[in-house]
């Protein structure tokens, strides 16, 4: 078993370390050992070049490094073959326990107490329930359900809204352009747990950000953004702030990133900014999860996480 390990810019000895760990059997091979192309069987990867796997003749498996597969689906020379994501618990929960966080920083008004707390201001808000309030969880896929579901269990009002229609159990569902349209009048949280699709790119911006709730208990709209930094237009995210279409934005993703320097997402008081980190993938669940899927397929059986490039997110 012949592996390639391409995961640019990050530590790939210590990730080939790991994999060797769990499949002792194989051979490592990174970029800068490789000799004979020919010779690869699977290929595990994060953000190589567009067109970097069609070279590769006799590659039978592509291995995201991580939960998202954009980069790859992006590519217009990805050879067609099984593409396998990270479906890890592990970081499912990090970005639930993520998006909460948020929805409770916005609900419970913390940066206006942070404001307060600065200027030695003792000053009380009016507050409101969760069920109050209502959460709208653009994606519903395994991030966005375990999201919606965890926002259910506080009392959020939860809807979700996905390209194609999902019927969900428990949890009212919207698709489409008109179903988008629909559930951006009854949101007051909005989170993107989208992917960076053709479709999605540029997604969040102000026409959407304008058709929120205007009238909801926290006096504006709120958005969050854990999902890709191609989806939200920045300068639409600060004129909605400055106009008050929006009233707050949490935001771990952004157009560039690193976020450039003199960004005025920096110092925005009503921006709550982290680096990229909602949920940062475990390396050792994550060489497990996916020595366990080539392991799956060596003996002819099924694997677990297989992308399916025609559905709907």
């Amino acid at each position: 078993m012949n592996i390639l390990l391409y995961a640019n810019g990050w530590d790939m000895d210590a990730w080939a370390t790991r994999i060797r760990k769990e499949l002792p059997h194989a051979t490592i091979i990174t970029p800068d050992t490789l000799t004979n192309p020919a010779s690869v069987d699977y290929a595990m990867v994060w953000k190589p070049e567009p067109g970097y796997l069609a070279g590769f003749p006799n590659l039978k498996v592509i291995c995201s490094l991580g939960a998202g597969v954009d980069f790859l689906m992006a590519d217009p020379d990805l050879p067609d073959l099984p593409v396998v994501r990270v479906i890890d618990p592990d970081l499912t929960g990090r970005m639930s326990e993520y998006v909460l966080l948020q929805c409770l920083l916005h609900h419970r008004r913390t940066l206006s107490y942070l404001r307060y707390q600065a200027a030695g201001i003792w000053k009380d808000q009016a507050d409101v329930a969760a069920r109050e309030i209502r959460v709208g969880v653009l994606g519903l896929g395994i991030l966005g359900l375990d999201a919606a579901r965890k926002l259910q269990m506080v009392g959020y009002d939860v809807a979700g809204w996905s390209r194609s229609p999902k019927s969900i159990d428990g949890l009212r569902t919207f698709a489409g352009a008109e179903g988008l349209d629909a559930m951006a009048a009854r949101t007051d949280i909005l989170v993107s747990l989208l992917p960076h699709t053709p479709q999605t790119e540029g997604m969040l911006n102000l026409t959407l950000f304008r058709k929120l709730a205007q009238d909801g208990p926290l006096g504006g709209p709120v958005v969050i953004n854990a999902g890709r930094g191609k989806l939200q237009v920045e300068r639409d995210i600060m004129e909605a702030l400055d106009e008050g279409s929006l009233i707050g934005a949490s935001l771990d993703v952004f157009e560039e990133e690193p976020l450039r320097d003199g960004s005025p997402i920096w110092s925005h008081p009503s921006i709550i900014l982290t680096p990229h980190n909602a949920a940062v993938s475990d390396p050792i669940a994550t060489t497990a999860y996916l020595a366990r899927q080539l392991t799956l397929f060596e003996a002819g059986e099924p694997m677990e996480s297989v992308v399916d490039r025609n559905a709907g997110y």
